[in-house]
């Protein structure tokens, strides 16, 4: 059972310590979370963060791997831009997403909560929280060849799917908002 009091506490606290604001909350996301986002918004368009750029950076022993299998999942790496999705939450929905968000995306603690100026696609910056990989993480993976990347995920499996799930259904995504010959892209072929 999911303890919602510690998950509240360290919500809270989080939210403190970055200044997340509780009204026109924007949510940035840039894998599974531009297509599985788990969580309600009222608004979503895509941006660029600069800074960034996302890379399959991450071993997932949690959600599309095991100890014995990892995978590899998105991360936000230094250097260079990432567009991606973002989703402007209800100020009623706040408290409740960052709790979801925070339970889903720091369960390893792998990636550090951020907020980031975005360029919004309407033209609008706006200030959005993100997660970026930590690169001291364990969880943090080297950069590797396409054809050596694409091993890891052909046998990759967790509790929320396959390894090679996340990567197509990412792919597909990069696909609809026109971001094409990446380096997702070239793993995605080696499969």
């Amino acid at each position: 059972m999911k303890n919602t009091d510690f998950t509240s506490s360290r919500s809270s606290q989080t939210a403190s310590k970055l200044r997340i604001p509780k009204n026109n909350l924007w949510v940035f996301g840039y894998g599974s979370l531009m297509w599985d986002p788990g969580f309600p918004h009222v608004e979503s368009q895509s941006a660029r963060m600069y800074g960034f750029h996302r890379r399959l950076c991450l071993w997932s022993t949690r959600y599309r791997g095991t100890e014995k299998n990892p995978g590899l999942v998105a991360g936000l790496d230094q250097g260079g831009s990432c567009t991606g999705m973002a989703f402007r939450v209800s100020d009623a929905d706040v408290d409740a997403t960052l709790d979801y968000l925070f339970e889903r995306e720091l369960a390893t603690n792998s990636y550090k909560p951020t907020m980031t100026p975005i360029h919004l696609q309407s033209g609008d910056i706006a200030q959005a929280l993100t997660f970026v990989s930590i690169v001291t993480h364990p969880q943090y993976a080297p950069k590797m060849d396409a054809h050596s990347a694409m091993e890891f995920i052909r046998k990759a499996q967790g509790p929320r799917g396959t390894n090679t799930e996340y990567l197509l259904n990412t792919v597909q995504y990069l696909d609809a908002l026109g971001i094409q010959n990446t380096e997702i892209h070239k793993i995605a072929a080696a499969l």
